[in-house]
């Protein structure tokens, strides 16, 4: 089966920074909505019309994979409105209740990247923004969408890598 929207493919990939440091494996095919929200849209246009079987790899620069970093998106909290144990690379789905800083978007992780004792530092950008990528992908199988899948647009296989969708922001997967 060729790979056309609405389908599902199913993925290998190993993800690296510009140097060539691998940032994420994925060795165990892992399925993506194709013609949705699940994959960014320079690794659909690669895969469009293919089969399994199919191998490429791609250099991704940041406007293309997570966007820019946006130093807009980092924010100082107090460290009264967390949890008494939290560490650096913890996350919050939103910022936390009790939250001052009123002008940051609701709908992002916020990811803490420093602790000390009176805030707490929160920054709201994909870990991989302002970064560019090399993603080497291979295409390990594709099959028809079910019509579920195709109402809601992903497939929920549950399984979470670090190019997981981050609401509000672009997607590699």
């Amino acid at each position: 089966m060729l790979i056309t929207s609405p389908c599902v493919v199913s993925l290998t990939w190993t993800l690296a920074d510009a140097q060539g440091a691998t940032l994420d494996e994925l060795t165990d095919p892992v399925e993506f909505f194709y013609g949705g929200d699940d994959l960014l849209a320079k690794l659909e246009e690669a895969i469009a019309g293919q089969e399994a079987g199919f191998t490429c790899d791609l250099h991704l620069e940041p406007e293309h994979g997570f966007g820019d970093y946006d130093p807009a998106l980092v924010c100082f909290e107090a460290r009264g409105i967390f949890p008494e144990h939290i560490e650096e690379g913890m996350q919050f789905d939103g910022l936390p209740e009790g939250a001052v800083t009123k002008d940051m978007p609701p709908s992002l992780i916020y990811t803490i990247t420093e602790v000390y004792p009176e805030h707490v530092v929160l920054d709201g950008n994909h870990p991989l923004a302002g970064m560019a990528l090399r993603l080497a992908v291979q295409v390990q199988a594709v099959r028809e969408a079910t019509e579920d899948e195709i109402a809601a647009q992903s497939v929920d296989e549950g399984a979470v890598s670090i190019l997981s969708p981050v609401p509000g922001s672009q997607h590699l997967h």
